[in-house]
């Protein structure tokens, strides 16, 4: 019984073992590198797999932060618990001794010593199978001294050596002396030791592991006794016990005989029991054998028969072989001459006795040891009988082979240990020495002779179809030679020798003439199979076919020309990749990827469309951008992408990665196709890829994922994050931050912005690593200035953390921010673009659509500005100062989300840090830029930080040159009227705040009073009481005259926009109402309309004017002619038509509003009896935003009144104490025009006067309006003049 081993000594070995190993880098490489060689045959993928994780571990052992070590090692062992591997146990051995695991760590490291006992202690740790195992294996060691000593003592007793001597003699000496047998039996020993040792060993690890296991409980275990029996190949070993071999005699009761031979002829073999048998294929070393173990005497008649069959065999075999010497320099005649000579041999060869000896009909009843003449097998068989006459088995067949197969079988075998043989010497054979050794030929099982016989006839007939593809000079020929051929593959048993027959160059350049000259669909498939399938099992078919570029060109232009299968020849051709792009097969692969379901393509070793797939994708990765735009839309307008992403759940890795290159590029060209990846994709296997692809594919691959979720729809990307995250075999995030940690500079940014969408799809936490490292790394690349590639890509990625995408998949953020800029025209444009996702939206969908992306914007937004207390805004200050201009575009939409959402966000003291590094570049970028919806953006990072009174405070320096751009946005963002409310509210004295500036004034006096003016795109129309209208621009102080035309015989009294429609329409005392067009050179009139009535005051809209007559009342005068009264008892002397509701001011000091559809008509204020003989008239009429200006004389003092047009009520009043007779409010102010020639500016929100303008004071005011678009205000008077001022 062995001595015991406690748990301390196998602890105290193990650790001492993996300490050293964890201690010393080299020796771990040393270790690592010979494992790797071992596996070097093994599954591809479980290779990449191994390579991986020790990488990983390398990688935790030589950090210097505990938290990457953690994940590393954590990682590492989820990667290694699922591979049954020698390998991996002893990572995992590592792994564990490096977290202090000791006992998990001798568990795995014994587990590499039960997988692979003999490669275990020879070459990863012999000192600890020393002391650990060898001191349990000394009866082993006992049992195979005695073996040997017993071989080599034989071998003394043979050679004269004395026993004494024995231990002098030289292995050299030893093993010259040494019979066939003896070193047989010495290397059987070896074999037999070392099968010993490997099945203790695995006994010992079941033992040490249950040592281990049992440690606490104080319970003895007792070591297993040493195995020294053992079943393999009916051996049986026993300790300390001779065993017997006894030598029979051919036909022996234990012995085996084989009937195939003659009386003559013997078979030596062992008994039941012993070692070897002779009747096996005889050993490559020379033997010595008694001679009692051989016939006395071997017919000289049976070599004679060999002799002639080998002679058959080795003629025959010339034609074969000769092809290998074959030249295309020989002539056709020697071609031709060398045919006949050829055939005259065979010919001359297949006779039908294939042995000389004749036996008789009676020589049945004896069969042992029996060869039968030809004559007399085929009488058996045509007397009907199906078996073997000797073991009445069913015969494989009834046709007779032409040639003793099993002879020249045993030939063959013969010669391929001896190439070196001269086949003439063997034809004389030699008398039997018995003291010369003879080896024993191989006995032929019964039954399978007549098999063997049926696949040499095939072989013969194969042989003869190559010689007719070589050699026929009809064409017809050859291709039936093709079909033989293929039909012969395709049925082949014994597929190494075809193979090697086929795969010689003059065959295969005999395929090549076939596609070079057949027409015939079928032969042409024939032979692309053929290559194809010779090709991938060897590279010399391959080296054969690329030394001659036209053949390469040949197999192109077929495939081009529809024989779609030679695409798998092509990927076996493996041409380079500007080869593939010049031979411009992208049509011809995607019809392939394109009719996958419509076409039966022939069975062989790669499916045509996962070649396709492979082609395609290499000739993507190396085209242009014209040709890849080229390509993309081929791709597209077919249905091959479908196919294509079926190929991302392909069983092969290459195919995998081919895929996702093409479908990265298409997403790139057309976005769009985003949306069927997202749909059919199944990303589990591609997952897996990344562990096991160099690093430009885990690139490639972390860019198609990072594309792959900008869809239009929050749900969607998320679900596809949700499947990155916990599918596949590994930790996609883990996987991610190793990747991240040695990526390039240029891939940074993507790989950090998918590592963090994938760490966001949970709430934030306090801590995460993920995070941490994933923004660290977009903030170091934003300040990398030597990589501007680097920086740009960080702030594209830091701006699709927003999360809101088009249907073609680019980013909404700038869009989205210029609507919360107030500039709804912009966002309109650009979403009317994406018409896809009205169509798949109805309301309810976009309302969560738009709840879920909200929440995700600001799950991001508040993890990134709160990073390390802003240090993100820091970064983007410095990509705004960059020279490149995309980086600065990118930098400043970046900035300017995070500053809006910080407003959006509960304040964390953030707001300062980003104030502090953004301010000032917000206010530059305000004041200098020309581009509106830039300086909308600008504008709403400023809002956030008015919002601040540290940050309105800071903005007081910049006020007038902000306020100034106010100003001119007021007109199309509500944001900046706002803003300019904020900003009038901060400030006590308006007056600040408005300051105008005089621009022109020109002197129409000629042409008499001024009665109306309109204004509209930078040009002021005039209207005067000599029934003339003059169009002005304005350009510096000066009104230059465009136009002067007199269409209206007598005063123009309206001149009216309708902007909807970009018409002017003038109304005058001549009673018709004129449409104009407005062009750049002037303006045109269009139409004339009649009316009964002088026309006073005009109001128009789409369908309808109305106008004050000459009497009482109101005339509503329809386009197409018809007219009515309304308000018949009152006087009116103003109007204001806004939504179908007519607004009218009396001279009764009354105000009507008339519903222009229903007729009703509501009291504003009633009027007033004349006091003291004097009216006082409403002068003018304004409705805007739900409020209604009233301007004329009262008796309580304000001239001007508000009223409010949903109850009527008045809601404010301006207290002028001027005699107003003419009204324009703007957004922020109301002008009014007094009778003293001056205009009054009052603040619309405080309802306070902020500014006075002069004009000739002895003239009146009679017109005024404003050009919305510029700020500017005109006037028109009564002694000619028109006045300009602009709102500075």
């Amino acid at each position: 019984m062995s001595a015991t081993t406690t748990s301390a000594q196998i602890l105290r070995y193990t650790t001492s073992f993996l300490s050293e190993t964890l201690s010393q880098s080299h020796l771990r490489h040393h270790l690592f590198t010979t494992f790797l060689e071992k596996l070097s045959s093994s599954d591809q993928t479980t290779l990449k797999l191994l390579k991986f994780a020790s990488e990983t571990l390398e990688n935790s052992f030589s950090t210097n932060s505990s938290s990457i070590r953690s994940s590393s090692l954590r990682l590492a062992e989820e990667l290694l618990s699922k591979s049954e591997n020698p390998f991996a146990s002893f990572l995992l051995s590592l792994a564990y001794s490096h977290c202090r695991r000791p006992i998990d760590a001798s568990l795995c490291l014994l587990d590499v010593f039960y997988a692979d006992p003999s490669f275990t202690r020879v070459e990863i740790a012999p000192f600890l199978f020393e002391e650990l195992f060898l001191v349990h294996f000394l009866p082993i060691l006992e049992w195979y001294n005695d073996q040997r000593n017993k071989i080599l003592s034989s071998l003394s007793l043979n050679t004269d050596y004395n026993s004494d001597d024995h231990s002098i003699v030289s292995n050299t000496t030893v093993l010259s002396k040494m019979s066939g047998d003896q070193a047989t039996s010495l290397k059987d020993l070896e074999r037999d030791y070392e099968d010993l040792l490997d099945e203790n060993c695995r006994n010992f690890v079941g033992f040490f592991k249950e040592v281990l296991q049992n440690r606490d409980r104080g319970q003895l275990i007792i070591p297993p006794p040493v195995v020294l029996q053992k079943s393999k190949r009916g051996d049986k070993f026993h300790h300390r016990e001779e065993k017997k071999i006894a030598i029979q005699k051919f036909g022996s009761r234990n012995g085996r005989y084989n009937p195939m031979w003659t009386e003559g002829d013997v078979s030596v073999e062992f008994n039941r029991n012993g070692v070897k048998s002779l009747s096996k294929f005889p050993s490559l070393i020379p033997e010595r054998v008694s001679a009692k173990i051989l016939i006395d005497e071997r017919s000289s008649k049976i070599s004679e028969t060999a002799s002639i069959h080998h002679l058959e065999a080795t003629l025959e075999s010339c034609t074969y072989d000769n092809l290998n010497n074959y030249s295309s320099s020989d002539s056709e005649a020697e071609q031709e001459a060398l045919c006949r000579k050829r055939s005259k041999k065979r010919h001359h060869l297949t006779q039908d006795k294939v042995n000389p000896r004749s036996k008789s009909n009676s020589s049945w009843q004896n069969p042992a040891g029996q060869t039968y003449e030809r004559k007399a097998i085929q009488e058996w068989i045509d007397r009907g009988n199906s078996t073997c006459p000797i073991t009445r088995q069913k015969l494989h067949g009834t046709q007779l082979p032409k040639t003793n197969y099993v002879l020249k079988r045993l030939i063959a075998s013969w010669k391929e240990p001896n190439p070196s043989s001269d086949i003439a010497k063997s034809e004389a054979v030699k008398p039997v020495n018995e003291n010369k050794f003879k080896p024993a030929i191989r006995s032929a099982s019964p039954n399978s002779v007549i098999s063997q016989a049926t696949t040499d006839v095939t072989m013969s007939e194969l042989r003869l179809a190559i010689t007719d593809l070589c050699t026929s000079e009809i064409l017809r020929e050859s291709e039936l030679a093709v079909l033989k051929i293929e039909r012969f593959w395709q049925e082949a048993n014994t597929e190494m020798e075809m193979q090697s027959l086929l795969s010689k160059p003059p065959v295969i350049n005999g395929f090549v003439e076939i596609l070079f000259n057949s027409v015939d669909p079928r032969v042409l498939g024939a032979t692309v199979l053929l290559l194809s399938d010779l090709g991938s099992r060897d590279d010399s078919v391959i080296q054969t076919l690329t030394r001659v570029d036209s053949d390469v060109e040949c197999i192109v232009a077929l495939f081009k020309k529809g024989l779609l299968e030679a695409v798998v020849l092509i990927y076996l051709l493996k041409p380079s990749s500007i080869s593939l792009v010049e031979m411009e097969m992208v049509d011809s692969l995607t019809e392939i990827l394109s009719s996958i379901k419509n076409t039966e393509f022939p069975k062989m070793f790669m499916k045509p469309e996962k070649a396709s797939v492979i082609l395609l994708g290499q000739i993507l990765r190396s085209s242009d951008d014209s040709s890849i735009s080229e390509s993309v839309r081929t791709i597209l307008s077919t249905k091959a992408i479908e196919n294509i992403i079926v190929s991302l759940d392909a069983e092969g890795v290459e195919e995998r990665i081919a895929a996702v290159g093409i479908l990265l590029r298409c997403i790139l060209e057309d976005g769009k196709c985003r949306n069927i990846i997202a749909e059919k994709a199944v990303l589990t296997r591609l997952l897996e890829s990344f562990m096991v692809v160099n690093d430009v594919e885990r690139f490639e691959i972390v860019h198609f994922l990072s594309e792959l979720v900008k869809l239009n729809r929050r749900n969607l990307n998320e679900q596809i994050l949700h499947i990155l995250k916990d599918e596949g075999a590994f930790s996609t995030m883990h996987t991610l931050l190793t990747f991240l940690q040695n990526a390039l500079e240029d891939q940074c940014p993507i790989v950090a912005g998918l590592l963090l969408q994938l760490d966001l799809l949970e709430e934030p936490r306090k801590m995460s690593i993920y995070r941490e490292e994933a923004i660290d790394t977009l903030i170091s690349c934003l300040k990398n200035s030597e990589y501007p590639v680097a920086q740009i890509a960080a702030a594209e990625t830091v701006l699709s953390l927003q999360g809101r995408f088009s249907y073609s998949g680019k980013s909404l953020a700038r869009a989205i921010l210029l609507k919360r800029a107030g500039l709804d025209r912009s966002y309109k444009t650009f979403m009317q673009k994406d018409q896809r996702r009205q169509q798949i939206f109805d309301e309810t969908q976009e309302t969560m659509e738009e709840e879920q992306a909200a929440e995700w914007e600001r799950k991001v937004a508040f993890v990134l500005a709160s990073h390390e207390f802003g240090l993100l805004f820091e970064a983007l200050a410095e990509g705004l100062k960059s020279r490149y201009a995309e980086l600065q575009s990118v930098c400043f939409m970046s900035a300017t989300w995070l500053i809006y959402m910080l407003s959006v966000l509960p304040d964390t003291g953030i707001r300062g840090a980003a104030r502090v590094c953004l301010l000032k570049h917000f206010v530059s970028i305000f004041k200098s830029e020309k581009n509106t919806d830039d300086r909308a953006l600008s504008m709403l990072a400023l809002n956030s930080f008015v919002r601040d009174p540290d940050g309105l405070q800071d903005l007081t320096v910049h006020m007038k040159d902000i306020l100034k751009g106010l100003r001119e946005l007021k007109k199309s963002s509500v944001l900046a009227f706002e803003m300019l409310q904020v900003f009038s509210e901060e400030h006590d004295n308006s007056a600040d705040l408005w300051n105008h500036k005089e621009l022109a004034q020109e002197d129409c006096s000629i042409n008499g009073e001024v009665l109306s003016i309109a204004s509209f795109r930078g040009k002021i129309f005039s209207g005067h009481s000599d029934g003339i209208i003059k169009v002005w621009t304005c350009k510096g102080t000066l009104l230059h005259l465009v136009q002067e035309i007199q269409e209206h015989s007598k005063p123009v009294t309206s001149l009216v926009m309708l902007h909807s429609a970009g018409k002017l329409y003038s109304g005058s005392l001549d009673k018709t109402v004129r449409v104009w067009s407005i062009m750049e050179e002037g303006i045109h009139c269009e139409q004339v309309h009649e009316t009964k009535d002088h026309i006073n005051s005009l109001v128009v809209s789409n369908n309808i004017a109305c106008y004050i007559p000459q009497g009482v009342g109101i005339k509503v005068h329809s386009w197409n002619g018809s007219s009515k009264v309304l308000n018949q008892n009152k006087y009116v002397k103003c109007l204001a038509l806004v939504q179908g509701k007519l607004y009218c001011g009396c001279h009764d000091n009354s105000i009507q509003e008339i519903d222009l559809v229903s007729g009703t008509i509501g009291n504003i204020q009633t009027g007033s009896k004349k006091l003291l003989g004097k009216a006082y008239p409403i002068y003018s009429l304004q409705v805007q935003d739900g409020l209604i200006y009233s301007a004329g004389p009262s008796l309580d003092g304000a001239n001007v009144k508000i009223w409010s047009t949903s109850n009527y009520n008045m809601v404010g009043s301006l207290p002028s104490t001027l005699d107003v007779r003419e009204m324009v409010v703007s957004s922020e102010l109301i002008y009014l025009g007094c009778k003293s020639g001056i205009v009054e500016v009052w603040c619309k929100k405080k309802q306070t006067r902020v500014e006075t303008l002069q004009s000739n004071p002895n003239s009146k005011i009679l017109c005024m309006a404003l050009d919305n678009d510029k700020d500017i205000l005109v006037i028109g008077t009564s002694d000619g003049r028109i006045q300009a001022w602009e709102l500075s």
